[in-house]
């Protein structure tokens, strides 16, 4: 077994000086304390106890090349004596906005941000600006960020959610406004049937509907057949702008994110995580009517940290990986990423645990589920306790996923570690069955 000393001690030591312990909240989800890391490197961290794990969760999924890597670590490196914050425009920005303005199929116009809570913010203000309307449709068990407007109906039980065709929006944390959630419409995900009723119950009122175009947070569930469409056509019909949240999977699916994979390109998106591989970078991207409200209605965004120079940096040497040879980084992460997703249901059919392994190779999550689940309301009938029994053993055995226990594959993740982790799941799914 390994050992955690180290980690509890500081735990116990940083409690007494930061809020509950950790900077983040999410960061509670670890076994048995949150553990205090020393360094990361490729596919692997490093932990103040001397323990190696191969890394799944890889900073909640920036983290696309892997720990350090040196290409943007250098370009990084090159920029720190040049200065971080101009309050004013740099050339890093311009080449930056080029190359996405080209890749992305949705993007006329991009504007930089710091984190995806903060851009979906913006997002939100752009849509409700253009459209002269107020609401937003948001989906049961999507993620969009942790202020109140959007830290709603993200993992409710079945007892508070109210009916399928008309849920009813609960607050996942206490301390939101009761009047944060107004303007908060909650829908039912992958059933256009859903959505065009609330389109039609707040007709005229609806600015944006708001979607993680594969529900990542949820259990990384694909969209049916038609979805997207269906969804991008009812928008159309009832003038509200589409907004994807590609925060996660936006350049983790490919290049062009979920919009370039599943064909379809929405009015608004917002990226983050993977865009900088690592480094603190947020960006909306959109069609040029919509965007450039920005300047011409004179709609207020501003940041001090937008555009920094060494996130721009660390962004451009990203694109150069993965543009490299047409994208070919992704064709290696693509094969091995599925030879690791075949493996995890093999082993767990051999020790009959019962496994649905959902998603796509760069992410994907062992659901622990008698059915394929297709929105949020069947996935939350996952097996919760096998789910952390799981983490638990994986991590005992070297491996690092989350408790719900999702993957993120990174370029890093080379032939031995697919090796390593399909030995230690063999030994881990043995363990729980």
């Amino acid at each position: 077994m390994p050992s955690y000393d180290r980690s509890i001690a500081l735990y116990e030591e940083t409690r007494q000086h930061l809020a509950g312990g950790v900077s983040s909240n999410v960061r509670y989800a670890s076994t048995p304390v949150p553990l205090f890391f020393a360094r990361g490197e490729g596919c692997r961290l490093y932990d103040e106890d001397g323990n190696v794990h191969i890394d799944y969760i890889l900073g909640n999924g920036p983290a696309i090349l892997g720990h350090a890597p040196p290409t943007v670590c250098q370009a990084v490196a090159e920029t720190l004596m040049l200065g971080q914050l101009y309050a004013g425009q740099h050339v890093r920005e311009l080449e930056l906005s080029k190359r996405l303005t080209s890749l992305i199929p949705g993007a006329d116009l991009v504007r930089y941000a710091s984190s995806g809570t903060e851009a979906v913010q913006m997002a939100f203000r752009i849509a409700r600006a253009f459209t002269g309307r107020t609401k937003i449709i948001k989906f049961e068990g999507h993620y969009h960020g942790w202020v109140d407007n959007v830290y709603v109906s993200v993992r409710p039980s079945g007892n508070e959610a109210g009916p399928a065709e008309a849920p009813v929006a609960v607050a996942d944390t206490p301390g939101v406004a009761p009047g944060a959630l107004d303007d908060m419409v909650i829908c039912g995900w992958n059933d256009l049937e859903y959505l065009r009723a609330a389109l039609e119950a707040h007709r005229g009122e609806i600015a944006g509907v708001i979607m993680e175009p594969m529900m990542v947070n949820g259990g990384c569930i694909l969209p049916a057949p038609g979805y997207l469409e269906g969804a991008k056509a009812l928008c159309a019909e009832h003038g509200a702008v589409l907004i994807f949240d590609e925060v996660i999977t936006g350049f983790r699916l490919g290049l062009t994110g979920a919009q370039g994979r599943f064909g379809v390109v929405p009015d608004m998106t917002v990226f983050a995580k993977a865009v900088a591989a690592g480094f603190p970078m947020a960006m909306v991207a959109g069609k040029r009517e919509v965007m450039e409200i920005l300047q011409t209605k004179g709609v207020m965004h501003g940041g001090t940290y937008n555009g920094n120079v060494q996130s721009m940096a660390a962004a451009l040497a990203a694109l150069d990986v993965l543009t490299a040879d047409g994208g070919a980084i992704y064709k290696g992460m693509e094969a091995r990423g599925t030879r690791l997703m075949q493996g995890l249901a093999e082993r767990a059919a051999k020790h009959g645990v019962p496994v649905h392994v959902t998603g796509v190779p760069t992410m994907f999550q062992t659901m622990f589920i008698g059915a394929q689940p297709a929105n949020w309301r069947e996935s939350s009938l996952m097996d919760r306790e096998k789910a952390l029994a799981m983490h638990a053993a994986l991590q005992e055995r070297g491996v690092r996923v989350n408790q719900r226990c999702s993957w993120f594959f990174s370029a890093a993740h080379d032939d031995q570690a697919i090796e390593e982790t399909l030995a230690a799941a063999d030994g881990a799914f043995k363990a729980i069955s």
